[in-house]
């Protein structure tokens, strides 16, 4: 009898249980989000205007632990991208602008500025509008609320990702496995085949450039050693 197979590289695909399964990340995202939530609390204390726990970490936690190899989810994109779409968006919540136009300009402003600094993560964008349209608790913390709870929310959030992460088997932060280079083969690439390829593409890939070469050597070997 033949057993199914899995391609679990894909999120299309991803099956429910294993390394790779939807389960061992939904149990990390729920455990780092109520321990994340409980120490920001504690530290925050019991005042019920203040809040306690982002609700943008909810998104950040699924890249984190069900996705952990991607791009969007490694830890400068994760703190960086929060921290300064909080900053943006407060700086829109203070001009005299109305509500709508301040989400929409803290938005543009934060996806610009990650993109520049290469933290590109998309719940802060969910951030940013949080505090372009900040409650009167939020706006009287003004930038302490950078420090706490969102700079503790996301330093938390990022940690407890590392270790469950490591302890189920998935480097955190990731690295692309090194590309094994093979003698010449006929159909074989070069990366600037591969830049070329991609420069043509047309499409943002969520994959590092080098990720997709490691890939594709792989697969050059699997073949190799086929033929």
């Amino acid at each position: 009898m033949t057993m199914p197979h899995h391609h679990g590289a894909t999120p299309a695909t991803m099956p429910w249980t294993g390394r790779l399964g939807a389960l061992r990340g939904a149990i990390g995202a729920g455990l780092a989000i109520a321990l994340t939530g409980l120490v920001t609390h504690l530290a925050v204390g019991a005042d019920p205007a203040v809040p306690w726990l982002v609700a943008s970490m909810g998104a950040s936690a699924v890249l984190a632990f069900v996705l952990p190899a991607s791009p969007l989810a490694q830890p400068w994109p994760v703190i960086g991208s929060h921290v300064m779409a909080a900053a943006i968006g407060l700086t829109c919540h203070m001009l005299p602008l109305a509500p709508w136009l301040g989400a929409g300009l803290a938005v543009f402003a934060a996806i610009a500025a990650m993109s520049l600094l290469r933290c590109l993560h998309p719940p802060a964008g969910g951030t940013a509008v949080l505090l372009a349209l900040a409650t009167p608790a939020v706006a009287a913390q003004g930038w302490h609320f950078l420090i706490m709870p969102l700079g503790l929310n996301v330093v938390l959030l990022t940690l407890l990702a590392l270790v469950y992460n490591r302890l189920t088997g998935h480097a955190y932060p990731h690295r692309p496995p090194k590309a094994v280079m093979l003698p010449a083969l006929a159909g074989s690439y070069t990366l600037d085949d591969l830049d070329t390829v991609l420069e043509g593409w047309d499409e943002v890939l969520s994959i590092d450039r080098d990720e997709l070469d490691a890939l594709f050597r792989a697969v050059e070997s699997r073949v190799a050693a086929r033929s």
